[in-house]
């Protein structure tokens, strides 16, 4: 099966989650280690393209993973953010959800988040796009490898749901 990211190709072995609606997976640039997505199987740019059964699922899914993502990291809270649309951040024209375990402290202000979310925004679609991404960047595309050993880590969670739901056929 081919799945997509906006224009992006991603493999199943980035895939931890998968209901009949909705992914969740791996991230290639992450803000904060855990910082993963959750997007609708079906390639939509804006949040209000979805139906309202993939609305629910994504916020469903959202919820479910975020309660594994912030106990495996180990954090005290969660940043769970949309950016809908060009002028809001949003670079792949993909509705995605992002979410982040957080650490008190991890930045000096909370909001500074957002900007770093919009920089790694950029760079993922640059790095997706084979694009010549600057080589003093700090954070470089992980790998193939390292994407699906993170995943296969939470979709242990979730395997049983994506077979109660539907969407464990991408694993097939």
């Amino acid at each position: 099966m081919n799945f997509k990211f906006g224009p992006h190709p991603i493999h199943a072995n980035e895939i931890f989650y998968a209901s009949r609606l909705t992914f969740g997976l791996v991230n290639l640039k992450p803000v904060t280690p855990g910082h993963v997505l959750v997007i609708p199987r079906r390639v939509v740019p804006r949040f209000a393209d979805l139906t309202e059964l993939e609305a629910n699922d994504m916020m469903k899914a959202a919820q479910r993973i975020g309660r594994i993502v912030e106990r495996e990291y180990q954090g005290e809270s969660l940043t769970i953010t949309i950016q809908d649309g060009p002028a809001a951040g949003q670079t792949v024209p993909h509705v995605h959800i992002h979410i982040m375990p957080r650490h008190k402290g991890d930045w000096a202000d909370n909001d500074d988040i957002y900007p770093e979310i919009n920089r790694k925004e950029r760079d993922m679609d640059k790095a997706f796009s084979r694009q010549h991404v600057d080589a003093e960047e700090e954070r470089k595309p992980r790998s193939r490898e390292d994407m699906g050993a993170e995943a296969a880590r939470f979709r242990v969670f979730f395997k049983e749901f994506a077979v109660a739901e539907g969407g464990a056929d991408i694993w097939d």
